[in-house]
């Protein structure tokens, strides 16, 4: 069985290296989707709780929420930005009945990374 659920966080960052406006300071609202999978269990009927799920993911996004992500990660890509969710949820999620399947980072509209 494969659940999911989405929260979205505010942070600036800019890119190192990068040669267009996305040096300079800026900031999204970001998205983000997980996927988790598992065996349902027989007397709960739950994969997992959704508020566990949801707290687990408000704990990974605490660290990154209203802050300037080039103090979180060298070059804070989606993609980079994306593996450190992922990263922190996958320690979160240990010892749980669900494994994570992905991580789906949106920043701002339309615009999306996706692990796994």
């Amino acid at each position: 069985m494969r659940m999911g659920l989405s929260l979205e966080f505010d942070a600036a960052h800019r890119l190192p290296g990068y040669d267009g406006k996305c040096a300079r300071v800026h900031g999204h609202t970001y998205e983000v989707e997980v996927v988790v999978e598992g065996q349902v269990d027989e007397k709960t009927g739950f994969l997992m709780d959704f508020y566990d799920l949801k707290e687990a993911l408000r704990s990974v996004l605490e660290e990154l929420d209203h802050r300037d992500l080039n103090e979180i990660l060298d070059n804070p890509t989606a993609e980079c930005i994306a593996e450190q969710i992922r990263a922190g949820l996958e320690e979160q999620l240990l010892g749980s009945n669900a494994a994570l399947v992905s991580v789906k980072l949106w920043e701002g509209k339309g615009k999306w990374v996706m692990t796994g």
